[in-house]
């Protein structure tokens, strides 16, 4: 029988922390005595031959006795404990890459093997959230040069596994993001497989977004696959929908992405690094990234457009990846519906060639499967163009994407919200600007991603002309908190919508 003279036994107290891994201990706690451990303290968790850094938080009551410790549901599923398990608690042990991430705070240029050694303490449990948000910060800002993001992105590679294909040409898409609604993957994934193309798509969940296209998508089906069934997918339908941080394809960015959702930020290198380390992970190795520019979309002027595109045509050329850039229409939101469920609606809508369906998104589709017909098949823009409407118009678009969703195990009608309320224009006017940041934050504060089937539904694009009493937008709920929460901001910010 094992020692558990310096063992704490686990019990289970459900406490939802988000990502945040915190250790409950009593006061009176020997080990916490013992070894000077106080509230706030950052120590190791060990169970096994896996470990993590937790957040100790000291409990008075009688919940936790002297010989027992929780943990936050995230470190639970992280340590892969059960309720009755033992656990050894350790000081933290100097992290010698931190020296690094100081370094960088102070402005130095960090070498690849210093990236290297930054990536894989993260991805073995070596930092904390609190040491991940000071490596997110000193890199943010514009504060990686190319070098840097290089260096970045092939790190992050190596942390995880690499798919491997037996096809010279493996497509991928994916938009940087900053646009609510902006949900065209599921129908080019549809187009481009439907063409004979190999699109093995993973995707991310919402970092800053009201959904992310994995949140979309695994409203109609399951996203969740892993390597094997990636490829048994792929071999039979040609591409896939997959929620990328399942695979542990580049699994530091992962890591990395949970604070920033935290922190609420989406830096530049990183976010190139994101990107493509994925796409290189995943095995593409010719991308087209989407850039919508507007006042209000996350790229914001010209300038920081041609920017972005050299650093990814410069990082992708690096890795072995052909990168196409294309700018979009920033300026305000794609489609009706903002938030999982509600885009998902939007994406069969337009699969399936109902008159309502939103034709900026059904356009922004054909637009960019046809770059990916072009490049990848080697034909005449005209002609893909063609293709991708004729694939789409004939149905052979949405039989497409249903055979997909059957092969990833199996096809479900997005839900509704079961509470909305409308916001209505207090004048009559035409719409001339829309704050997508702040439309976005309504459609979050309703609960979206999280509550799938929250957010809104937006009636009022640039140049419509709007009277009085008009439906601008539709908050949708799943809770009366919610809703109230969400209106009360969106009553607050009467110039979301501007109208002259």
């Amino acid at each position: 029988m094992d020692n558990k003279s310096n063992q704490l036994k686990l019990k289970r107290l459900g406490i939802d922390t988000q990502e945040e891994y915190i250790l409950l201990i009593h006061a009176d706690c020997f080990i916490c005595k013992s070894e000077g451990f106080e509230a706030l303290t950052q120590i190791v968790v060990n169970h096994n031959n896996n470990s993590l850094i937790a957040m100790v938080n000291i409990v008075h009551s009688n919940i936790l006795q002297s010989c027992e410790a929780s943990l936050s549901e995230s470190a639970w599923k992280k340590l892969g404990v059960n309720e009755g398990d033992f656990i050894s608690l350790s000081h933290v042990t100097t992290v010698t890459s931190l020296s690094y991430v100081r370094s960088k705070i102070h402005g130095n240029q960090l070498k690849p093997i210093e990236f290297d050694a930054i990536l894989n303490d993260i991805v073995t449990g070596k930092y904390s959230n609190v040491q991940l948000a000071s490596f997110i910060t000193a890199c943010a800002n514009s504060n990686l040069n190319t070098n840097e993001i290089i260096s970045l992105t092939q790190s992050m590679i190596k942390t995880g596994e690499k798919l491997h294909w037996d096809y010279p040409i493996v497509v991928d898409k994916h938009c940087v993001g900053g646009l609510p609604g902006n949900r065209t993957t599921p129908i080019i994934v549809a187009i481009v497989a439907e063409a004979g193309l190999i699109i093995p798509k993973t995707s991310s969940r919402a970092i800053t977004s009201p959904s992310g296209t994995a949140d979309t998508i695994e409203t109609m089906t399951k996203v969740n696959l892993t390597a094997q069934q990636i490829k048994q997918v792929v071999a039979k339908e040609g591409g896939c929908m997959a929620w990328g941080g399942a695979l542990g394809l580049s699994p530091a960015d992962d890591i990395i992405i949970k604070v920033e959702r935290l922190l609420d930020l989406d830096p530049e290198g990183q976010m190139i690094a994101s990107v493509l380390s994925k796409k290189g992970a995943v095995g593409a190795n010719h991308v087209v990234i989407d850039i919508p520019v507007g006042p209000t979309a996350k790229i914001r002027t010209e300038k920081a457009f041609l920017q972005l595109k050299n650093y990814f045509t410069i990082v992708g050329n690096a890795i072995g990846i052909k990168v196409y850039i294309i700018k979009t229409d920033g300026n305000q939101p794609v489609g009706i519906g903002i938030g999982p469920a509600l885009e998902a609606k939007d994406i069969l809508a337009v699969l399936k060639n109902e008159k309502s369906a939103p034709s900026d998104l059904r356009n922004r589709a054909i637009s960019i499967a046809a770059l990916i017909l072009e490049f990848g098949k080697k034909i005449p823009h005209d002609e893909a163009v063609k293709i991708a409407t004729n694939i789409l118009t004939k149905g052979l678009a949405l039989k497409k994407f249903l055979d997909i969703c059957e092969a990833q195990g199996g096809f479900r009608e997005p839900n509704t919200a079961s509470l909305t309320h409308d916001v209505v224009a207090t004048k009559s006017g035409i719409v001339t600007e829309i704050d997508n940041r702040n439309l976005a934050k309504i459609a979050k504060l309703a609960g979206a991603p999280n509550d799938a089937t929250a957010g809104m539904e937006f009636f009022a694009p640039i140049d419509t002309h709007i009277e009085q009493g008009q439906t601008l937008y539709r908050i949708h709920a799943e809770s009366k908190g919610a809703l109230e929460y969400s209106l009360a901001y969106a009553l607050s910010m009467p110039n979301i919508i501007l109208l002259k």
